[in-house]
C-alpha cells in the first residue's frame, strides 16, 4: 500500500468519524424543543431523528459540492501526479478534518452548542493557509459568511412573527387541549428538522471526502469530476456519510440539548413547534436554492430565541445566549488554529 492511498484511507475514516461527532454533538439541534416539551420521549426523539437523517442525507448534493470545491480548490491536485502534491493536499484535509473535531468535542463537553459546519469551514481555511493553499475567499463570503450573520437574524425574526401569528389565532382556544394538539404537530416539526439536518451536514462531510479521493488522485477512477469539472458525489459516499451522521445522532448529545432545551429558555409545545418549522424552511431553502452550507446550530437556536421572546424579551436567558453567540464568533479561528498546527505537525513526518 502506497503512503498515498494509506493517508486517503485515513482520511475517509477521520471524516467518518468526524460525520459521527456532527451526529451526537447536533442531535440536540433536531430534539432538544420536543423533548424538553415533553413532545417525545428522548430514545424515540433519537431514532426519529437517526432516520430522519438518512433520508436527509440523500437527498441533495448541492451543499457537498460548495463544501468540496468551494473553499480550497482540490483540482489541481487531482490534475497532477505528483505524489508530494496529492500528499499535501490530503495533508491539508486531514488538518481540516482534526481542526473540526477537536473543536466538536471542546463545545460538546461545555455544552455549548456551536457550529460544526464552521468548525470544519474553519479547519479548512486554517489548514489552507497554513499550506500556502489558495483559498477561495469569494466563495466563503459569499456561501458562508453572509449566511452565517443572516440565518440567525432570520431564524430569530421568523420565529418571532410565526409564533405571534400563532398566539393571535389562537387566542381564545383552551390552552391545554391546545398544547396537547402542538405536542403531537412537533413530533412533525422535529421530524421536518432532522431531515434538515441531515440535509445541510451529512452533504459536508461527503464534499470532505471527495476532497480527499481528488487530491489523492483518484478523481479518474471514481469519475468524480463532470464535463463541467463540477465535483460528483458516488452514491457510496453518500451512503457512509448518511449512516455515520445518523450513528451519531441516535448516541444523542445530551449535554448540549439541557442547554438549547431549558437553560436558554423554557418552551411550551408552540413555541418549540414554532423554532423548529422556521428552523427547517431555512435550512431547506439554503440546500435547495442557494446551496450555502449554513450551520443548523444556529439556526435553530435563533429560532428558538425568536419563539420564546414573544413570551417577553426578558424570558430569554441572555446570559447563556450570549456564551452561545461567544462560541460562534470563536469556532471559525479556533478550528482553523488547531488546523493549521496540525497540518504543521503532520507535514514535518510525511511531506
Amino acid at each position: 500500500m502506497t503512503l498515498t492511498l494509506a493517508l486517503v484511507i485515513a482520511v475517509i475514516v477521520i471524516a467518518l468519524g468526524f460525520d459521527y461527532t456532527n451526529g451526537f454533538h447536533d442531535a440536540a439541534n433536531a430534539i432538544a424543543t420536543s423533548v424538553s416539551t415533553r413532545a417525545l420521549t428522548p430514545r424515540v426523539a433519537l431514532l426519529m431523528a437517526a432516520v430522519m437523517n438518512v433520508i436527509g442525507a440523500l437527498l441533495g448534493t448541492e451543499v457537498a459540492k460548495t463544501i468540496g470545491d468551494g473553499i480550497i480548490d482540490v483540482k489541481q491536485f487531482a490534475e497532477s501526479s505528483d505524489e508530494s502534491l496529492q500528499l499535501l493536499g490530503l495533508t491539508i484535509v486531514l488538518g481540516a478534518l482534526i481542526g473540526a473535531i477537536v473543536w466538536n468535542l471542546i463545545t460538546w463537553w461545555f455544552g455549548l452548542p456551536s457550529s460544526s459546519s464552521h468548525a470544519l469551514i474553519g479547519g479548512l481555511v486554517g489548514a489552507g493557509l497554513a499550506s500556502s493553499t489558495q483559498v477561495e475567499w469569494a466563495g466563503i463570503g459569499e456561501k458562508v459568511i453572509i449566511p452565517m450573520f443572516a440565518s440567525p437574524v432570520v431564524g430569530f425574526l421568523l420565529a418571532y412573527g410565526f409564533m405571534m401569528i400563532l398566539l393571535w389565532a389562537l387566542k381564545n382556544r383552551p390552552y391545554h387541549r391546545t398544547m396537547r394538539r402542538f405536542r403531537i404537530l412537533q413530533t412533525i416539526s422535529a421530524a421536518a428538522m432532522a431531515l434538515g439536518h441531515g440535509l445541510q451536514d451529512a452533504q459536508k462531510t461527503m464534499g470532505v471526502i471527495v476532497m480527499a479521493l481528488v487530491a489523492g488522485g483518484y478523481a479518474e477512477h471514481w469519475n468524480l469530476l463532470d464535463a463541467d469539472d463540477s465535483l460528483v458525489i458516488p452514491w457510496e459516499v453518500k451512503i457512509a456519510s448518511a449512516l455515520a451522521i445518523s450513528l451519531g445522532t441516535y448516541s444523542g448529545g445530551w449535554r448540549i440539548m439541557r442547554t438549547l432545551g431549558r437553560k436558554m429558555i423554557e418552551l411550551d409545545p408552540a413555541r418549540g413547534f414554532a423554532a423548529e418549522t422556521v428552523a427547517a424552511g431555512v435550512l431547506y431553502v439554503t440546500a435547495f436554492i442557494t446551496h450555502s452550507p449554513i450551520s443548523t446550530t444556529h439556526t435553530i437556536t435563533s429560532a428558538i430565541m425568536g419563539a420564546g421572546a414573544t413570551k417577553s424579551m426578558k424570558a430569554v436567558k441572555w446570559n447563556v445566549a450570549k456564551d452561545i453567540v461567544i462560541g460562534w464568533f470563536l469556532t471559525i479561528p479556533a478550528a482553523a488554529a488547531v488546523a493549521a498546527v496540525t497540518f504543521w505537525l503532520v507535514s514535518l513526518i510525511i511531506l
